[in-house]
């Protein structure tokens, strides 16, 4: 087997000059993951260069893959995603990932940048105070989720209503109403990262509902999906598919 000439130039467009060792001790694998990977699956989807990128680096924290994200970095850079956008991929996945999990990525991000000549800080992208925070978060929570929304609030026993407001204050106030990317790109990267944590499919479907609600149809979710998988391997994708099944059933 070799790796077949379009996997080599879709592998040499995302990392130039790349020197792969495992090329070296892993020949058989590489072979393997590379015609699979930059060619047989790239031709399964439509997905732009950059979107795939983008929420290739989502699945990448979701499952922990720090040294695979620090170089798909470069890839990303090298395609036009933005130190911004690269930022917020990583700030996005705050709430769903966690800050224990973020860390790392946040310090890889910070040293690739830097590395680029990028200034830090960057500027911010904030656009609500302590005082707008609940009211725009809610606003978009509505907007994704529509009137899902007050029957929880409504529903939650009084010991658990706090979470129902750090969901509206934290997650979507101090979170989606950030520049930088849009709406629309953030609940596809949020899709990206809660395939790629598994154990999270009742979270996956509320998501699946709201990609829909946003724009982004059972198309693209399948596209992301797949290009999801040879980095978050088959049970997480397959689990994912049954949801994207779920959700977008008649």
């Amino acid at each position: 087997m070799a790796i077949r000439e379009q996997a080599k130039h879709n592998h040499d467009a995302l990392f130039p000059n790349h020197v792969s060792t495992l090329k070296v001790t892993d020949p058989e694998l590489i072979e393997i993951f590379d015609n699979w990977a930059f060619d047989e699956v790239l031709k399964d989807t439509v997905l732009d260069t950059r979107t795939r990128l983008m929420v290739q680096l989502a699945a990448m924290i979701g499952c922990q893959a720090t040294s695979e994200y620090r170089i798909m970095l470069g890839a990303a850079l090298h395609f036009g995603v933005t130190p911004v956008e690269m930022k917020e991929i990583v700030y996005q996945a705050v709430p769903y990932v966690g800050m224990a999990k973020v860390f790392d990525f946040l310090h890889v991000t910070n040293e690739v940048l830097r590395s680029r000549g990028v200034e830090l800080p960057l500027p911010g992208q904030s656009t609500t105070d302590p005082d707008t925070r609940v009211e725009k978060g809610l606003a978009i929570q509505k907007r994704i989720f529509g009137a899902r929304i007050d029957p929880l609030y409504a529903q939650s026993p009084e010991d658990e209503l706090h979470i129902q407001k750090h969901l509206s204050a934290n997650c979507f106030g101090d979170y989606y109403t950030r520049t930088g990317l849009d709406v629309k790109t953030r609940e596809l990267l949020t899709f990206s990262m809660l395939a790629s944590l598994g154990g999270c499919e009742p979270q996956l479907l509320g998501h699946v509902a709201g990609n829909l609600a946003v724009g982004n149809d059972r198309r693209v979710l399948l596209d992301t999906l797949t290009q999801l998988l040879p980095f978050i391997g088959y049970p997480r994708t397959l689990n994912a598919m049954r949801v994207i099944n779920d959700g977008t059933s008649p």
